[in-house]
């Protein structure tokens, strides 16, 4: 070992070893219990970000813990490399996604590998490969075959910019999820898979993830939906058509007033043909709606059909309107308006002059309104006839079996789920395996011709703004299926597709007999630790564990959940500045170029650029390019060396909580491992030492070995348990300052010092592995701390005969001693002047008064 410690010289040697000796390949081991932990796999965007740094490390630290448990750990990467930022990024370059993808890949590889991440790389997997799709593809047919896979027209998310289409799961505030373009609605064909058909088990089984958030659980039941309710029938007057609407609001059945129906409305296209303004307004309106998320913000804007319904209890006659703020996806395309309770059905009628009928009073207040809260609270049912003077659950269910017995209404579940709209018009992504025949049949293609591969060498681009790609190379569409003449599908797969069943195939990734090996995957599932971001709940999230169900049904794995327990990492922030610019316009500067000044507070009261620009401090916000306020990761490498970044981020925050960068701490981080490292050298080049003898230490030693095991209890309970790796890392460095109090005088006292700092180096190996595997060595340890064990706490030592009293300076506590109940007050005295956190109060201080209360309370007075 060393004098110096050098980051860059440790990390190469220590990774090269591991490298060469596959410290971290494993297979399945009946004999072991196994250990599964995975974080999200990565998008190969050509550089690794600090979220990604915090999310592989908080896995890695895991996986090395469970190791050191005699577990049988599996930790793969792999990459998620189809979708629409490669083929724009290939636009921009001139080149192709294929070449711009694999380029990334190899260097986001490499920083992988500056970090020491424990991956068993023998498994990496890359889902633009026609290894991984063709599984893909191959599942696909048989849902297909199945049922539970579709075609058809659809009126469809669609992004104007990214020119594609998007699952209602990617639509976030009616804008893109990717670039926040504003969503309009058009209707072209579509694939879809039966999401709808496991919508009641995806909610119940929520209740079995006990290792899941709350929060994530939460949202993914509304999202879900459940709602039960009524569908109720309405028929049209001098017509034998009838047009049924779903509520869950039968309290205010009897204010309906119009009916809303959406332009897509079987009805309002039959209308249509026959009436020139219908149709000019449903084609005008049709192609400009918005997402669901975004109606309560659009103008309402109607047309009346001259149409009625007729009311099924009260017999009155009913507008019917055509409208922009009704889909047909909601539930039946048709809308009971109630505008005396609803806001957005209030501001239509108002617009259009319409009847706005109150039937909800408030229970207590004596009022009416439209307020969302009224319908939810216990109110009073008013001018709805015989059901007039009911609460409104009562006369809820009066109305409802009312309805019921007439005929007119039956009960309902539905839910707010919809479909997983998979076609995507783009290029760079997984074909679609169906083809058409001449006949106009569309069928899968078998399964002796699959894959169906993307070509690879396609430079793309635009032209009149449209991605030029497959969609228009003939000889690429054209096929043959059993001797017929075929038409390839030109969509791919939304990317979700892929990374739904990716933590399946790093269970067997080289298997080419089918889509998984049982074995393998049934020895690995479910994941035991899945870590990843909380904005992923009801896009990934979801359907991945709808995809484990779909591959458990065909007998592809046999358990109902793919996680067991769920880490959801906070977001990593930095300080942000700008500027602004002529035109008022905010230019962002990289906090790397930016001169502060701080007040006594370490508050920031004063920043310019490089340039001498004034800079405005916007505070600590997320890393984003947007705000130029990344961090380079790779930089932070080289100036301070891995483990002091493992260190930093495993230190700085809980991890379900926001990180805030400060590279202020990394020099207190850096300064602690090297701390440590010279207490090792200093304490190893005086030789070997004796075995500890914990029958002949002294009052002081006792306390320095009971601390020891208690910080072994502490420490794996906080990750054990809790992963609470700050208070963990904490604990280790408060013993570290006891530690070094001890004189090294005496053969027990390097005893103590070997033991504690061959303790202190395992607990932090998970966490620093690097630096641990030098020192573990210097230690005069046999074998790598690769395969060494977790220490046990010592419950003896812990639960010994001992005391904790309080110590005061001038009536203040400023720390503890853990005492034997048979020592002396004098050496109680003595124990407590070297404590470490009281010498220091005490330093060239005359000592006036001592007050002690035995075995209770120390205080000093000076």
């Amino acid at each position: 070992m060393q004098e110096q410690y050098i980051p860059e010289e440790v990390e190469i040697l220590v990774q090269q070893h591991w490298e060469k000796k596959q410290t971290f390949k494993v297979t399945e081991d009946i004999n072991k219990e196994k250990f599964y932990c995975l974080s999200m796999l990565p998008y190969p965007s050509g550089q690794l970000h600090m979220g990604h740094v915090r999310n592989y490390t908080i896995g890695d630290v895991i996986s090395r813990y469970q190791r050191m448990l005699g577990k049988n750990v599996l930790q793969p990467i792999g990459w998620d490399a189809f979708g629409l930022p490669a083929e724009n990024a290939a636009i921009q370059n001139n080149t192709d996604p294929a070449t711009w993808t694999y380029s990334n890949i190899s260097y986001m590889k490499n920083q992988l590998k500056m970090l020491g991440f424990s991956y068993d790389w023998s498994r990496e997997i890359t889902t633009c490969t026609p290894e991984y799709y063709r599984w893909e593809q191959w599942f696909f047919t048989k849902i297909y075959e199945k049922g539970l896979a579709y075609k058809r027209l659809s009126s469809v998310n669609w992004c104007k910019n990214d020119l594609t289409v998007l699952a209602n799961e990617q639509v976030i505030d009616g804008n893109c999820w990717r670039c926040n373009t504003p969503i309009e609605r058009i209707e072209i064909p579509q694939w879809f898979i039966k999401i709808t058909a496991y919508a009641e088990e995806l909610l119940n089984d929520l209740d079995k993830l006990d290792g899941w958030p709350e929060d994530v659980k939460t949202m993914q039941r509304n999202w879900i939906g459940r709602s039960e309710g009524i569908e109720i029938t309405f028929k049209l007057e001098n017509n034998d058509k009838t047009l049924i609407a779903y509520t869950t609001k039968l309290d205010t059945f009897m204010g309906v007033t119009y009916l809303a129906i959406a332009t897509n409305h079987p009805l309002a296209k039959s209308l249509a043909k026959t009436n020139n303004e219908l149709n000019s307004f449903i084609n005008k309106n049709s192609n400009i709606k918005i997402a669901e998320e975004a109606i309560a913000n659009i103008e309402k804007k109607g047309i009346n059909t001259n149409l009625f319904a007729i009311h099924p209890l009260t017999n009155k006659r009913i507008p019917i309107w055509i409208t922009n703020f009704i889909l047909m996806e909601y539930h039946t395309g048709v809308v009971m308006a109630i505008p005396g309770h609803n806001k957005n059905d209030f501001e239509f009628a108002t617009k259009y002059n319409l009847p706005i009928k109150s039937v909800i009073i408030n229970y207590k207040q004596n009022i009416t309104s439209i307020k969302k809260e009224l319908l939810i609270k216990k109110n009073i049912l008013i001018n709805s006839g015989e059901f007039s003077g009911l609460d409104n659950k009562t006369g809820a269910n009066a109305i409802a079996e009312k309805l019921i017995t007439q005929g007119n209404g039956k009960r309902k579940i539905n839910y707010r789920l919809r479909d997983w709209c998979v076609s995507r018009q783009r290029y760079w992504g997984t074909p679609i395996p169906m083809v058409t025949l001449e006949n106009g049949s569309t069928i899968p293609v078998p399964e002796k011709q699959l894959p169906v591969i993307l070509p690879e060498d396609i430079l793309i681009h635009r032209i009149h703004g449209k991605v030029q790609n497959i969609k228009i190379n003939p000889q690429w569409a054209k096929t043959k299926i059993n001797g017929y003449i075929a038409l390839r599908d030109t969509d791919t797969f939304d990317t979700f597709v892929e990374s739904s069943w990716y933590y399946t195939r790093y269970t067997c990734p080289h298997y080419d007999k089918a889509m998984l090996d049982l074995a393998a995957t049934n020895y690995w599932l479910p994941v035991d630790q899945y870590i990843g971001g909380i904005e992923h709940t009801i896009m990934h999230l979801l359907y991945f564990r709808f995809f484990h169900k779909l591959m458990r049904d065909f007998g592809l794995v046999n358990t109902d959940e793919p996680v067991k327990r769920l880490l959801c990492q906070g977001m990593v922030l930095a300080d942000a500045f700008y500027y602004l610019g002529k035109k008022g316009e905010r230019i962002w500067v990289s906090p790397n170029d930016v001169i502060v000044k701080r007040n006594k507070k370490n508050e920031i009261i004063k920043a310019i650029d490089k340039n001498g620009n004034k800079l405005f401090y916007k505070g600590m916000s997320k890393m984003s390019k947007s705000r130029n306020n990344g961090i380079n990761p790779q930089l932070m490498i080289k100036k301070y060396g891995a483990d002091t970044v493992r260190l930093f981020i495993m230190f700085a925050a809980p991890p379900e909580n926001n990180l805030e960068w400060k590279e202020s701490s990394l020099n207190g981080m850096n300064r602690f491992i090297r701390r440590l490292w010279r207490t090792v050298f200093e304490h190893t080049k005086k030789g070997k030492t004796i075995p500890l003898n914990k029958s002949i230490l002294n009052q002081y030693q006792k306390n320095i070995w009971c601390d020891l095991h208690k910080t072994i209890s502490k420490v794996t309970n906080d990750i054990d348990q809790r992963y609470a790796f700050n208070t963990a890392i904490a604990s280790i460095m408060e013993f570290m300052n006891k530690l070094t109090k001890i004189s090294n005088n005496s053969e027990q006292d390097r005893a103590l010092i070997q033991e504690s700092l061959e303790v202190i180096i395992l607990l932090l190996s998970p966490i620093i592995p690097h630096a641990c595997f030098i020192m573990w060595k210097a230690l005069n340890q046999q074998g790598d701390i690769d395969n060494a064990s977790w220490p046990i706490a010592n419950e003896q030592a812990i639960i010994k005969n001992t005391k904790v009293i309080f110590i005061q300076i001038n009536g203040k506590v400023k720390g503890n001693i853990i005492v034997d109940v048979n020592t002396s007050q004098d050496t109680i005295l003595d124990m407590a002047k070297k404590e470490f956190h009281i010498a220091k109060y005490l330093k060239d201080k005359t000592i006036k008064k001592v007050i002690y209360i035995p075995l209770k309370l120390l205080n000093f007075i000076y």
